[in-house]
């Protein structure tokens, strides 16, 4: 008997309350002090990791501090300054481009609003969304590819298109909720529910999920699949 969109949205939101509790300190994994940092570091975790972009943006901000320093900025000196991430040179191209964009079109300051963010350069709605929800606060999905592969696990939705899956998942969830529930879908997706071999065992919402089984349903072989540590005798509390 297929599943009433009542009981879809009472099971996904169940889901979400488990899991946040398993995650309390969910956020944003890129390191960031203004909106113009968040937009930047999310355009450099294209193809790269939040570590390693974490390593590369303290060096490139004390060097361009400011959207006109970085629109002026030279292509060759930046990079070298973000050859770690890799794709260095598409990479500089898009970030003075979007830069000067910024200062042509917005006086040199990140605009707050998703319809102006999303005519910028490079800049899609889940960017948008990324820091419209944690720059300012205002609330957003951001569906990259841990959120698609966990909503569909999940059985939220059958969408591949992440358009399509921000408004069907949105509309599960208070607008309220969506900015942590990005968070909290994306550390599970990191920490637990992997793309090639999910921790199924140690996922404290086997019971919710319909996709339970194709990872490893051993508590304990699973438990060595974690990227982090339970603390002794909690549930899905990392240890200190």
């Amino acid at each position: 008997m297929p599943e009433t969109p009542l009981a879809l949205t009472r099971r996904a939101r169940k889901t979400y309350r488990i899991l946040r509790d398993r995650y309390p300190y969910a956020h944003c994994e890129l390191d960031f002090r203004s909106p113009l940092q968040l937009l930047i570091a999310t355009v450099l975790s294209a193809q790269s990791t939040d570590v390693g972009v974490n390593k590369v943006t303290p060096i490139l901000f004390a060097r361009y501090p400011t959207a006109e320093d970085l629109a002026g900025a030279d292509p060759a000196e930046m990079e070298e300054i973000l050859r770690p991430t890799g794709f260095y040179r598409a990479k500089t191209r898009s970030v003075i481009g979007l830069s000067q964009a910024i200062v042509e079109r917005f006086g040199g300051e990140v605009p707050a609003r998703l319809k102006d963010l999303v005519t910028l350069p490079g800049v899609g709605r889940k960017t948008a969304n990324v820091v419209l929800g944690n720059a300012f606060g205002i609330p957003g999905l951001t569906v990259d590819t841990h959120f698609g592969r966990l909503v569909r696990r999940l059985g939220w939705t059958e969408e591949t298109d992440p358009v399509v899956v921000e408004q069907v998942v949105g509309a599960l969830f208070p607008r309220r909720d969506w900015t942590m529930l990005s968070h909290v879908l994306i550390f599970h997706g990191r920490r637990t529910c992997h793309a090639r071999r999910p921790a199924c065992g140690a996922c404290p919402v086997t019971a919710l999920c319909p996709s339970y089984g194709i990872g490893e349903t051993d508590p304990e072989a699973a438990a060595k699949l974690l990227k982090y540590e339970l603390a002794p005798g909690a549930k899905g509390v990392p240890a200190p």
